[in-house]
């Protein structure tokens, strides 16, 4: 069988696959994308994209709940869950059949199976027609990851669940545990919370969100409270007992163990690369606790072969994973001046009520560097258009270098602040400072003047406060 051979082979059409594949064609090569499962990856099918959309319906539905604070009348407010689920699953079907239509607009040549790379510069892939043998002088590994099961608390589909099932739930919670607290854990009891189910959230770290500011944490975590849920930190489910209809949960805290009941369970511990089954140990590519080892610039170490995304490594976020790949297609195409996509320039953001946003370091994060810092915070509740949106309850906080005026970090919770916090990402990349944003004009009423008075009140000037 004859081999197909291309300038550059990328395994992987998630965020940071098909979009290194595009980049590269426009750069002019001939590309080739290997898939598996779905153009868009986890990410658009069964991740970022769906999730959104359900919290959007879960975000409607609370503010129906409170449609007499606007002045307006509702009754008899219900949801479906079907349908819920329903629309979902269409907003990531039609996102996921354009990356489709980019490809073949870019002449990618899209191959659906399981690709293996026996040989340097050699792709095989295994489709349902047979077997496919390629080749190129690059090849970019972007096969992201997985969830991570704990031995005990695997998933079943039925009681334990993973973030897929919790997207195309069998039926709707009634008492629901969610163990771990980071973006995925704390979005699905978002949801599931603002639905009426009984939400009991386990974190063995010291608070929900661990990555985020500590201060930020304990802001959201009184947010959630308020809303009904159990927040239980630097606690542990030892074991779960299933029954019928219901799961035990042995959850240690305090060297204590105490016994609850609930009928469903999703696990959100983290994640895993998927590095088995490409044959990158023969290649002698090295692979860190499921992660594949790369320099800066996405490199294996092993010539031609790179690695982009969540496979590569932290932060576990899309928008890392496409600027990676339009990084690694400017290197293979030989362009000057390619950047390194730098870990404290990328923004997180979580999709909970209240929302999350923060880039750069956190105040601890910046004491412990040895920064001379100066901490600035401003308060929802002090912003006119908060007030009319209905949302006062929230903060902006800034940290700046007290010796350079360098913005060294920015931390955000509330409304639409994932929209908000790429006002200072952008600020961070021109390497602004503290004058630079004092002097900015930003338009009145937005929730973006809170981002102004923030840096204000860093050096002693804040003004509606």
């Amino acid at each position: 069988m004859a081999t197909k051979s291309f300038d550059l082979i990328v395994i992987g059409a998630g965020p940071g696959g098909y979009v290194a594949a595009i980049r590269g064609a426009q750069l002019g090569m001939n590309v080739c994308v290997i898939e598996r499962e779905n153009l868009g990856g986890i990410c658009l099918n069964w991740g970022c994209i769906p999730t959104k959309a359900m919290l959007r319906s879960s975000e409607v539905f609370h503010l129906m709940h409170r449609a007499k604070d606007f002045g307006l009348k509702a009754s008899g407010i219900d949801y479906d869950l079907d349908a819920v689920v329903k629309r979902s699953r269409g907003v990531a079907g039609q996102l996921s059949g354009g990356i489709g239509h980019l490809l073949k607009k870019n002449k990618v040549t899209v191959i659906m199976g399981e690709a293996t790379i026996p040989a340097k510069g050699k792709v095989s892939v295994k489709t349902d027609k047979g077997r496919e043998d390629l080749s190129a002088k690059n090849i970019v590994l972007a096969t992201g990851a997985r969830a991570r099961e704990l031995p005990g608390l695997e998933a079943d589909g039925d009681l334990v669940w993973t973030y897929r099932t919790a997207l195309t739930p069998p039926r709707m919670p009634k008492k629901l545990l969610v163990i771990g607290s980071g973006a995925i854990g704390i979005e699905f009891a978002s949801f599931y919370n603002t639905l009426g189910a009984d939400t009991t959230v386990v974190e063995v770290m010291d608070r929900v969100l661990p990555v985020e500011d500590a201060e930020i944490s304990a802001f959201a975590k009184k947010a959630f409270e308020k809303q009904g849920m159990k927040i239980m930190e630097k606690a542990m489910v030892k074991q779960l007992d299933r029954g019928k209809g219901k799961v035990t949960a042995h959850i240690e805290k305090n060297g204590k163990v105490e016994k609850i009941e609930f009928d469903t369970v999703i696990s959100a511990v983290g994640i895993v690369g998927n590095v088995e089954g490409l044959g990158l140990e023969a290649l002698g590519v090295k692979i860190d606790r499921t992660h594949v080892v790369t320099d800066e610039f996405c490199r294996t170490g092993v010539d031609g072969l790179f690695a982009i995304g969540d496979i590569a490594g932290a932060p576990w976020l899309a928008h890392k994973a496409s600027h990676e790949g339009v990084m690694v297609a400017d290197l293979i195409a030989g362009k000057n001046n390619v950047h390194a996509v730098k870990p404290e320039s990328i923004a997180g953001c979580t999709y909970c009520h209240p929302q999350v946003a923060s880039v750069g370091y956190t105040e601890a994060k910046a004491k412990e560097l040895g920064f001379d810092i100066k901490v600035g915070r401003f308060p929802f509740i002090g912003n006119g258009k908060a007030i009319a949106l209905g949302e006062p309850e929230g903060m902006v906080k800034t940290i700046f270098d007290a010796k350079t005026g360098e913005l060294l970090g920015a931390h955000m919770v509330g409304a639409e602040v994932t929209e908000m916090i790429q006002g200072y990402v952008i600020g961070r990349k021109l390497e602004t400072t503290e004058e630079d944003l004092m002097e900015t004009v930003f338009p009145h009423p937005t929730l973006s003047e809170m981002m102004h008075e923030s840096v204000l009140d860093a050096y002693d000037r804040v003004i509606h406060m």
